[in-house]
């Protein structure tokens, strides 16, 4: 938080690798490294990408400080020569990645570094900690939003996120994953999105009785009165006290234009509708209904199920920490070594766990829309170069089970290229666009998925299919490996 400078922020084996290429320069080829992750959080249909904004500002400010070079050379393992190296530190490589807010799907390269290998390495653990993070929640915040069927849902899990950074970055990618709005002020103020809040149960317990702490909420914020009715007993004190205070503002001739109550504990299908009926009754029909109390995606499903007279809820723990799968799991693999001729040379991983075999190579992805429905079909992975055509049949394989095809017909799909230049040569090539419009663009993605897609039980998954160039790249490789 108080630190602008994350350079340190890196594994310290990055540095000692770094320093290995310094001492051995031919060994400081220009390379390609993937950053993917290789399953859907909550084993869902898909995720959502997020976080490209702190990666620009992280390469942006990428340079050793004084502070920093004092450190290094503290801990013994770094020579003088290297050290003198990093004093004069710069990115100079290029960044391709998929633009915040957009679906994606497990194996495609959601970042794409190409740079010497000394600084490909050196920005790996900074990368994968800034999209790791800010993918989980804004895939658990569209999770969260989807439940919701329209509803509103607004973040505000600050005092349970995993310190500051957590609680600020999370609730920035709760916004693009579909919330209306945080609790975190300075969330707020940083990104330019809409901070949301009522009050707590101590202003109810500060006071006398419920109805003063009710009236004297309702007199400050006439314009935003939702008032929280279970401190005491939410049927027979809260429900009816809000409800007199509405009756008031309504015979002083205040405007009741965002007014309701907030349900915090106890059985919230049972209290929801008991607590509509009695507003209905009194002639509030349009009273706002909310509920906290320990959300995610699983409860406010069953909720709504149950009909639940609930049209606004805030989530919190649930959301801000991803608790029931608190990590993305994103990797960074090495995917290409340019050779003498400027020509790059496939490499990949090998592993007995088939889905750890990275895909080798210099690689974009496109998005295969099905052009009646402007579903998403699929996403090919392929080689850098490599053309397809709306106007030509498009075959699609899967690269585990290569005999299950699926021929596309000319004119039945459309395609979109996923990843865009971010940085040429060192430089920044890409502005981020403001949070609530990479919110916007984040809801149309979604509407791109199918319904199969985006269940929370045994969801559809989208087929993430390989060329048949880089197919066959990959098998090439396999088979020479495996010769050795």
């Amino acid at each position: 938080m108080d630190r602008q400078n994350l350079t340190l922020l890196t594994d310290l084996y990055e540095l000692t690798m770094m320093q290995g290429y310094f001492k051995h320069k031919e060994r400081n080829e220009t390379v390609i490294f993937d950053a993917f992750y290789r399953n859907n959080p909550c084993d869902g249909g898909y995720a959502i990408a997020a976080g490209l904004e702190q990666l620009i500002k992280y390469i942006k400010e990428l340079h050793f400080s004084k502070e920093d070079i004092d450190y290094l050379s503290s801990l013994g393992i770094f020579d003088a020569d290297f050290l003198d190296y990093l004093a004069n530190f710069r990115f100079s490589g290029d960044i391709y990645a998929i633009p915040e807010g957009t679906v994606i799907f497990p194996r495609e390269p959601l970042v794409k570094v190409i740079a010497p290998i000394m600084e490909a390495q050196l920005v790996e653990t900074a990368i994968l900690n800034i999209i790791n993070h800010q993918s989980l929640i804004a895939t658990k915040a569209a999770r969260v939003c989807y439940a919701a069927k329209g509803d509103g849902i607004m973040e505000f899990g600050l005092r349970r996120a995993q310190g500051p950074d957590a609680g600020i970055y999370g609730a920035r990618a709760a916004m693009i994953g579909g919330c209306i709005g945080t609790s975190n002020v300075l969330c707020g103020q940083l990104f330019d999105v809409p901070v949301k809040g009522t009050h707590a149960h101590s202003w109810i317990m500060s006071f006398p009785d419920e109805y003063t702490a009710f009236k004297a909420y309702a007199d400050m914020y006439p314009s935003a009165c939702i008032l929280l009715v279970d401190t005491y007993d939410t049927l027979k004190s809260g429900v009816p006290n809000a409800i007199r205070v509405f009756r008031e503002m309504r015979a002083a001739g205040i405007p009741l234009t965002f007014y309701g109550i907030r349900l915090d504990s106890g059985d919230l299908a049972y209290l929801s509708k008991k607590a509509r009926r009695m507003l209905d009754d009194a002639g509030f029909t349009d009273a706002v209904i909310s509920a906290s109390n320990d959300l995610d995606e699983y409860l406010i499903e069953s909720l709504k199920a149950q009909g639940a007279a609930i049209t606004s809820w805030g989530v919190g723990t649930n959301l801000i920490t991803a608790k029931d799968n608190p990590a993305f799991g994103g990797v960074y693999k090495l995917a290409a070594v340019m050779d003498d001729n400027g020509d790059f040379i496939p490499k990949i991983k090998l592993s007995e766990n088939s889905e750890k075999v990275t895909n080798p190579g210099n690689k974009t992805i496109y998005r295969i829309y099905e052009k009646e429905t402007g579903k998403v079909k699929a996403d090919l992975i392929c080689l850098v170069g490599e053309h397809f055509s709306e106007e030509e049949p498009l075959l699609l394989f899967d690269p585990l089970e290569p005999w299950k095809k699926t021929k596309l017909p000319a004119g039945s799909f459309t395609l979109r290229e996923l990843l865009v230049p971010v940085f040429k040569g060192g430089e920044c090539c890409y502005e981020s666009p403001k949070v609530m419009d990479i919110r916007a663009y984040c809801l149309k993605e979604q509407d791109t998925l199918w319904d199969e897609t985006k269940r929370f039980v045994n969801p559809h998954q989208i087929y993430v299919d390989l060329s048949r160039k880089l197919y066959d790249t990959k098998i090439e490789l396999l088979d020479r490996m495996s010769e050795k």
